[in-house]
């Protein structure tokens, strides 16, 4: 399929998750705090990175207050200044600076004491714009988290990616692309979804 279509799904499913009403938004974060408790993967986790939604995702604020109730590090990506395409992953707590990246998402302040590398991290709950009925994940193109993920695709080690998102955000299939990463696990208000890691699927 062509990268045209891939973004004429980004563009169908970003109005769908924009128009959620205010009301809709908050009921969505609320359970999607619910569900996160109920995976098995928090039970032991110490490092945990996530996103400050924009553009209509799923608010994960609520999420994070959670979080560090459990005693558990949050973790927010902020765009590499030196690797083009990466991501670093910054220590987020109460007193966290934040500023606007290019791309008009929240971030925080560039500070190397708080940088926790990425293969310490126990969790990275991954953003999307769509995903599909076999686990694959649409963003917004930048492939950002697909780098991130890909050295630790195949292997036990490092961390477990697991998306977040809206129930609306689900379509049939996706059109998947060579450096496309699927998510074995996808969390949404009403479901925790679940695959076999494929190698198929890369």
């Amino acid at each position: 399929m062509s990268m045209s279509t891939r973004q004429q799904i980004r563009t169908l499913v970003r109005q769908r998750r924009q128009s959620l009403s205010a009301y809709d938004q908050t009921t969505h974060s609320d359970s999607l705090v619910s569900q996160v408790n109920s995976l098995d993967e928090l039970a032991s986790v110490k490092k945990v990175a996530l996103y400050l939604a924009t553009d209509g995702e799923l608010n994960t604020t609520p999420l994070i207050h959670a979080l560090w109730q459990q005693d558990i590090e949050t973790y927010l990506p902020i765009i590499h200044p030196f690797a083009k395409g990466h991501l670093l992953f910054l220590r987020y707590d109460e007193q966290t600076s934040l500023i606007s990246n290019k791309y008009n998402i929240h971030e925080p302040v560039l500070d190397q004491r708080g940088i926790c590398p990425v293969s310490q991290l126990n969790i990275i709950f991954t953003p999307m714009v769509a995903f599909d009925q076999h686990g694959q994940r649409l963003g917004m193109g930048g492939g950002y988290y697909d780098r991130t993920l890909a050295p630790w695709q195949h292997t036990d080690a490092g961390p477990i990616a697991i998306g977040l998102a809206h129930d609306c955000q689900q379509v049939d299939v996706l059109p998947s692309e060579s450096w496309d990463i699927p998510l074995s696990t996808i969390v949404t208000p009403s479901k925790i979804w679940r695959w076999a890691p494929s190698t198929d699927l890369v």
